[in-house]
């Protein structure tokens, strides 16, 4: 892809799509520019990556034909008041932060702009993220084939009507820290019967592994997966049953209810 990126703000996400992308070769590395506030980050992106960094953001948005702003939600704002009068007119501005909605940044730049709306979540780090994505209207398919292509450098991508974007942080951007507690949980239970805690992290986690993956590549419903694995009688019937009686199901929809609330609070 012939193409310029920038990113505003160098924190874990940012460094995460840039190693995917790097790794890719979808982009060279002298086509992407970071800009960062401190200078233990623009080291450590140098360091990393061997990108071009600064700590001028009027530089990367000159620079970018598409534009990242990995900023907080809070910060967006004053960014964009720095920026809007040197982005050019074809560039595509992306916005990585829960709460920020398209109409959002247009009112801010105070003229048309090519915006998309994205949520990534961390496992982008080890190339298994998940972004969903959605458009203002004003990119051409190809164009947005383009923002697609670079987010799956890192992970998968789904397209959703922005209505639905403020659920996505319940689902795939909050919810990797739901899995750890698991994995953490299902480690204590298996120290408590002595298995020592380096081995129960790996048995917990590669169970957690294994069994979304039966999710995405069986393409059966997880409730006939989950009825394969309890035998009549078994063991695994008597776990879950008493996962059911204390509301395992209903606590991760009220977590769920509770995470879109605060997004929504956001605008």
């Amino acid at each position: 892809m012939n193409k310029k990126i920038g990113f505003i703000g160098a924190g874990k996400m940012a460094q995460a799509m840039i190693a995917g992308i790097l790794k890719s070769k979808l982009i060279s590395k002298e086509n992407i520019i970071a800009s960062a506030k401190t200078e233990c980050t623009i080291e450590k992106i140098k360091s990393n990556y061997q990108i071009r960094t600064t700590h001028n953001n009027r530089e990367v948005a000159r620079f970018a034909d598409i534009l990242i702003l990995a900023v907080k939600p809070d910060q967006h704002s004053k960014v964009i008041q720095e920026i809007k009068n040197d982005v050019h007119p074809e560039c595509k501005i992306i916005t990585i932060a829960a709460g920020i909605t398209l109409k959002d940044i247009e009112k801010e730049f105070g003229f048309h702009v090519k915006g998309v709306r994205t949520m990534p979540n961390t496992p982008s780090l080890v190339g298994e993220g998940m972004s969903a994505i959605c458009s203002n209207g004003r990119l051409s398919e190809e164009e947005v084939l383009e923002v697609e292509r670079l987010f799956q450098t890192f992970g998968k991508t789904e397209r959703l009507d922005e209505k639905l974007m403020d659920a996505v942080p319940a689902i795939s951007g909050s919810s990797p820290a739901y899995v750890y507690m698991l994995i953490e949980a299902m480690a204590d239970g298996g120290v408590k019967q002595g298995i020592p805690r380096d081995k129960a992290y790996r048995l917990a986690a590669q169970a957690v592994l294994g069994a979304a993956k039966m999710v995405l590549e069986t393409a059966s419903h997880p409730g006939e997966l989950k009825d394969n694995v309890c035998t009549p009688g078994g063991a695994t019937i008597e776990a879950v049953t008493e996962l059911e009686k204390r509301q395992f199901r209903g606590g991760i929809l009220a977590a769920m209810e509770s995470c879109t609330d605060k997004v929504k609070s956001l605008h």
